[in-house]
């Protein structure tokens, strides 16, 4: 329960009132967090990362346009850890708001030349291997300029559909 206590989260109210003499333990302060092995980088993408295709209202010939984005959370804790991806490849931002710290890649150049290049070589594990190829797929519609088409656009909605939560 104490290692629970220290959690993002921590305990519940019924919790704290069943075990009323819980002491969270002290976290480990990370000084200096630097990202050693991209098989570690593939790993954390897979439990914690987030492959995105987002469809908004735009001035474009179609009406919409599409986004792609690449992006890891964390408590605002792990703040270095998240700027220390900004340096390992070289690309992407790092958002802080709250309790809560995003790392972000969106530009499209940076996705196909970092981020698909590191996945191919460290694949991605489980469900987010899936949502993975589904990204490329969409990838591909744009580098072929299919999302500036109806029919493409029709595509990529269905790949975002079946991705993620839709999955």
């Amino acid at each position: 329960m104490a290692i629970k206590a220290t959690m993002n989260w921590g305990l519940s109210e019924e919790l704290k009132a069943a075990f009323t003499n819980i002491t969270p333990v002290e976290r480990p302060s990370v000084i200096g967090a630097k990202i050693q092995d991209p098989n570690w980088l593939a790993g954390f993408t897979s439990a914690e990362g987030c492959l995105f295709v987002d469809i908004f209202k735009s001035n474009t010939k179609v009406g919409v346009a599409v986004k792609l984005i690449f992006k890891l959370t964390q408590h605002s804790r792990d703040l270095a850890l998240m700027q220390s991806l900004v340096d390992y490849l070289g690309c992407g931002n790092v958002y802080a708001y709250g309790t809560a710290v995003d790392y972000k890649i969106t530009k499209f150049v940076d996705l196909t030349e970092k981020v698909l290049p590191l996945f191919e070589k460290y694949s991605l594990q489980g469900v987010k291997l899936l949502d993975y190829l589904d990204f490329v797929k969409v990838i591909e519609l744009m580098k072929n300029k299919e999302h500036l088409t109806a029919e493409g656009l029709d595509q990529i909605r269905k790949i975002k559909a079946g991705m993620n939560r839709g999955r």
